[in-house]
């Protein structure tokens, strides 16, 4: 079959606008969760948030767009852009029906929604905005960035929560199987506004820390429960022929096995052991022709709360065997908060970009690691060869999802 490469990546997160700000506060340990400045959310149970500073939608796209809009899908927009820079990809000058486009989307355009939503119980019907109908669905990204572009191969959003940027790829990767030469993937998040923070507030994930430091800490003995936060990542997929082909793409990684399963057990409690995430891994790994022993790091999903980080280290061990605890485990996101989609699809960059600089950066904001987890979570950025990643997400409700990167062979260069 095709091999599937990525070629360019393009970021917008709380700890920067671009990879190579991102990288640099990521490496460096930066705390971006702090008061959530929005609104004044002091009345709930959580108000601190990854929130991305400095970003200004005029640098993007045009205010025609801009009030069509809803943030998350002009932080696509622009995301997209960078990706596309990154890869030196001109649409424009390729074949339209030969790219595609596919998501992963987990809230939607939640503010839009509800300031229209206001809009018609202060002053009626008139005056809700036609772009209401659009705007916030959950299909918006897609739609838009298939239109900005003119992209008209296979288009989709995967709605898994948090496993939505791994599956994004995944659904990429069968198309690239099929004959399409290009698919931009990845997600992005704006979940930062009263309605969406009562909603996620019900599922008794988020951290009441009043002190960003005290919040979203994966592995650690005082996590608590996650901190939202906005932003993600958009990637560029390619075949790898075509790639080369290209003569200028620089491939970063191949995207080597995918897998997802669900627990199908309740909708919002865990199931009580972590047999289909465990499954998830192993099937991954052998989709990419692998065996645990070949991967060089594991980049967890890193819940936060105690049940589920604990469920994760169970699968992690139970995937690795007696090498689990020898094998490096990071989750930086803990320094930006929990991005749903976009929190996946940024650990993909943070994949290929510990590919290609050898270093891996530290859990974030882990403090003090439950002692009977037993396993190698990364401390401080860590020199080392990376030449096979496994990233694994989960979404709410059962979602596992896990890819395996790989350093892309001669041939594919």
């Amino acid at each position: 079959m095709n091999a599937t490469v990525i070629t360019g990546v393009g970021v917008l997160a709380p700890s920067g606008i671009g990879t190579e700000a991102y990288w640099r506060s990521t490496m460096g340990g930066e705390l971006h969760v702090s008061p959530i400045e929005a609104f004044d959310a002091s009345g709930y149970d959580t108000c601190i948030a990854g929130q991305v500073h400095g970003f200004r939608v005029e640098d993007y796209i045009d205010n025609r767009l801009a009030v069509q809009t809803d943030r998350w899908t002009q932080m696509a927009l622009a995301a997209t852009e960078l990706a596309l820079t990154d890869a030196g990809y001109d649409v424009a000058g390729q074949d339209q029906y030969d790219i595609g486009v596919a998501f992963g989307s987990g809230s939607g355009g939640v503010e839009f929604g509800q300031r229209e939503i206001q809009a018609l119980w202060a002053q009626g019907r008139r005056a809700v905005s036609a772009y209401q109908s659009i705007a916030w669905f959950y299909a918006a990204n897609t739609g838009q960035v298939s239109i900005r572009h003119g992209t008209k191969g296979p288009s989709s959003v995967v709605v898994t929560d948090g496993a939505g940027g791994l599956d994004s790829v995944g659904q990429a990767r069968r198309s690239i199987r099929r004959g399409t030469s290009v698919m931009l993937v990845g997600g992005t998040e704006a979940p930062l506004c009263p309605y969406s923070l009562a909603c996620q507030s019900a599922s008794g994930r988020m951290t009441t820390s009043r002190d960003p430091r005290g919040g979203y800490k994966p592995f650690d003995v005082e996590a608590n429960g996650y901190a939202p936060g906005e932003g993600g990542a958009v990637l560029v997929l390619e075949d790898a022929a075509e790639a080369k082909g290209r003569g200028t793409a620089r491939v970063y990684a191949e995207v080597a096995g995918y897998a997802a399963t669900h627990d199908a057990h309740h909708l919002w409690r865990p199931a009580e052991d972590s047999t289909q995430l465990t499954r998830c891994m192993r099937l991954a790994i052998e989709d990419a022709g692998l065996s645990p022993e070949a991967v060089d790091l594991v980049l967890a999903d890193g819940a936060g709360s105690p049940d589920l980080d604990a469920l994760e280290v169970r699968a992690i061990r139970d995937t690795f065997g007696p090498r689990a605890e020898s094998v490096p485990v990071t989750a930086p996101q803990g320094l930006i908060g929990r991005l749903c989609a976009g929190g996946s699809a940024l650990n993909l960059v943070v994949g290929v970009l510990a590919m290609r600089d050898g270093v891996v950066p530290a859990v974030g904001n882990l403090t003090n690691p439950v002692p009977t987890y037993g396993l190698d979570f990364v401390r401080e950025p860590r020199r080392m060869p990376v030449d096979v990643v496994l990233v694994t997400a989960r979404g709410y409700g059962g979602f596992n999802s896990s890819i395996v990167l790989r350093r892309p062979s001669e041939e594919m260069s």
